[in-house]
């Protein structure tokens, strides 16, 4: 299934594809793609690794799959962004995201998030979760600038958040 990429202001959400994601984990830029210097990270790596498993074992995800994210400008590789799975039971998504460290500070992953909700909620997602560590406030500041709100937290677990999609 093709997927087409999604642009934002400053950002191109670049769907992958099996062949991307393997090239990924092995490291392995094309001739001229340029990846900042931490590109991919452990995240980066746990989160293709989870997409070319569910891809084999479930064929292509359609929307809910993991997306790199580039600059418009220049093209460089930033971090990557997706999804956890397909909608469970409730109509629900979990989202996952990371910017290299040199990268961060500068709005990218709120930007790519608010895509990512709207991507969800053209794929029929009722609702998209996201969590974070209790001491990555930087991390819930994201969730927050692109509109989920916090909806629980405890017992040294996740921070979560969410949003509801319906129409």
């Amino acid at each position: 299934m093709k997927i087409e990429s999604v642009a934002t202001e400053r950002l191109l959400l670049r769907p992958l594809t099996v062949a991307e994601g393997e090239r990924i984990v092995a490291r392995a830029p094309l001739p001229g793609e340029r990846w900042a210097e931490g590109y991919p990270g452990v995240g980066d790596l746990a989160s293709v690794r989870a997409f070319l498993r569910r891809c084999a074992e479930d064929g292509d995800p359609g929307a809910y799959r993991t997306y790199q994210i580039r600059l418009r400008e220049g093209g460089l590789v930033v971090g990557g962004i997706g999804f956890h799975g397909p909608p469970g039971p409730d109509g629900g998504v979990t989202v996952g995201y990371g910017i290299v460290a040199g990268e961060r500070g500068k709005g990218y992953a709120s930007e790519a998030l608010a895509a990512v909700i709207g991507i969800a909620r053209e794929a029929g997602a009722a609702v998209l979760r996201g969590d974070a560590d209790p001491a990555n406030v930087p991390s819930h500041r994201v969730m927050e600038r692109a509109g989920m709100r916090r909806v629980g937290e405890g017992d040294g677990g996740p921070v979560r958040f969410l949003v509801e999609l319906a129409p």
